[in-house]
């Protein structure tokens, strides 16, 4: 029996210690994580009681973009299984930005978020959640309903991006290709705006 190297945590077991050449093909950075979709209609018109849960192991790409232009003006690369609301503080919003709103999912809504929105000058359009095991009140449903119009055109860059396959060792060699893919989005989207202005 193969006696595996590296544990959920990123610990690397005694017999590898030692071996740095083996260490250097595993990565000790990703994470297992588990996302969460609806189930979906089956043939004979049911939906299932349950939703799914699908294991993921690897990095994950946080984005902002202007709301304008849709260019990526900033992104950062963590684990898997990070949590993302935590990354608003870490940078992601841009204070060069001409506009003040701030438009996120209801991962990024937190008091810690909005009292940091707040003190630096940003206006907090963040997606409200639901309240626990009760019915959405039918103003903030209006409200999300509002929000996501123009939310939605974040999802726009990942659906551009629904081809890359980060196959990489370690979350340096991840930031670098997710980077790079980034930027190829920012020229492509720069010709494409380009091309309508032109023809205009």
């Amino acid at each position: 029996m193969r006696r595996r190297p590296i544990c959920g945590e990123g610990r690397i077991s005694q017999d590898w210690q030692d071996k740095p050449a083996k260490l250097s093909h595993k990565d000790r950075h990703a994470r297992w994580t588990l996302k969460f979709t609806k189930a979906k209609r089956q043939d004979d018109g049911t939906i299932p009681t349950t939703d799914l849960a699908i294991p993921f192991f690897g990095y994950k790409a946080h984005v902002s973009i202007d709301l304008k232009f849709r260019f990526i003006r900033k992104w950062k690369t963590t684990d898997a299984a990070a949590s993302d609301g935590a990354r608003l503080r870490e940078g992601l919003l841009d204070k060069t930005n001409t506009a003040s709103g701030v438009w996120a999912d209801t991962a990024y809504r937190s008091k810690a978020n909005e009292d940091f929105m707040g003190k630096q000058g940003f206006v907090s359009k963040v997606h409200r959640k639901k309240p626990y095991l009760k019915p959405m009140p039918r103003h903030i449903q209006k409200s999300n309903a509002g929000k996501s119009v123009i939310r939605s055109r974040v999802e726009h860059v990942f659906a551009d991006q629904t081809e890359l396959l980060v196959q990489t060792v370690g979350i340096t060699r991840a930031t670098t290709r997710i980077g790079l893919v980034n930027i190829v989005y920012n020229m492509r989207r720069f010709l494409f705006l380009k091309r309508i202005s032109a023809s205009a």
